[in-house]
């Protein structure tokens, strides 16, 4: 079985530069880290991962915790997540907290000693499971004191929505919630009603599915509102879908938005009303600031903004 030593010996390099090669890549320069890169596999040699956490005491493995797997949102996050801790010589561990957060503080016990760090989407947990000592976290969609963040300023983009419905006369605004204990729904709701000026009714708090903006669309075209903001895609299109049963004509009678994207869905026809937001992006720069965290570099900034689109498409028109 060749050793380390094999390698550096055929590479023409140091024993510490050929583990640095294979263990911390970021530090050794390409040509070097290729030609480590060649001798290993042509000697068939194996960095085990046991003896590379012995040896720099990092296991390269990182934990993403997310609510659910359900919700394609959240899968464009882990994809640009998964893209970054790849590109660095990381692997990604994604765990499915259940929207709970007592399921959230069993993962993070469970995984503190095997991983290197937490990236945590959208959680649902008191501020204080997000700063426990020693245990490198970053927080997607959610702000907490000491602890770095990406939050998408979704708000900033529903009040530049609420400022487009209400240049169209919309004077009575529907929102249809986010789940409960989600930290973005009551920012979203402030942004909507400071961007408007006017009458926003809240429905909510909803689950972020289909079958919830279906169910919810009755009580909705009852409501006397002239436009609706859904909380994501699927809420989104389950109250399309219903709307469209009922016979409610869109955005001739109603106009309906969305507060993220529908690309993941393949909608194109209409082309809704939505705020384009950098998903991948988002998940990306949550890695690299983990990275950074677990290497002992403070980010700057500590909490860091994505900004998003508003894109005006067919779902939206003056009331009738």
């Amino acid at each position: 079985m060749a050793r380390l030593a094999d390698v550096a010996r055929k590479a023409g390099v140091s024993v510490a530069t050929a583990s640095r090669a294979l263990v911390r890549p970021e530090m050794v320069a390409e040509r070097t880290r290729q030609r480590v890169r060649d001798a290993a596999i042509e000697l068939g040699f194996r960095y085990h991962p046991s003896a590379q956490a012995l040896a720099t005491g990092r296991s390269r493995l990182l934990a993403m915790i997310v609510p659910d797997l359900t919700n394609p949102f959240y899968a464009t996050i882990i994809a640009g997540a998964q893209r970054a801790a790849e590109e660095a010589g990381n692997d990604l561990l994604v765990v499915v907290s259940d929207e709970s957060p007592e399921r959230e503080r069993t993962l993070i016990d469970r995984l503190r000693d095997r991983v290197d760090g937490f990236v945590a989407i959208a959680p649902r947990g008191p501020a204080s499971l997000f700063t426990l000592p020693d245990v490198p976290m970053v927080l997607v969609d959610r702000r907490a004191r000491g602890v770095p963040s990406v939050v998408i300023d979704t708000p900033g983009g529903l009040h530049e929505m609420g400022a487009h419905l209400a240049g169209l006369g919309h004077r009575r605004i529907a929102y249809l919630g986010g789940p409960r204990g989600s930290w973005a729904d009551p920012r979203r709701l402030d942004g909507l009603r400071n961007g408007s000026g006017h009458e926003v009714v809240a429905f909510g708090p909803l689950p972020p599915t289909f079958e919830a903006g279906n169910r919810i669309a009755d009580e909705l075209v009852a409501s006397g509102c002239t436009a609706a903001v859904a909380y994501n895609s699927a809420l989104f299109l389950g109250l399309m879908y219903r709307l469209a049963t009922l016979g409610v004509q869109v955005p001739e009678q109603l106009s309906v938005c969305c507060a993220d994207d529908l690309a993941e869905f393949g909608l194109a026809v209409p082309e809704a009303t939505t705020l384009h937001v950098p998903t991948e992006d988002a998940g990306a720069s949550a890695v690299r600031t983990l990275l950074g965290v677990v290497d002992g570099r403070p980010p700057e900034p500590r909490h860091r903004s994505v900004p998003v689109e508003l894109v005006i498409g067919a779902t939206t028109a003056a009331p009738a």
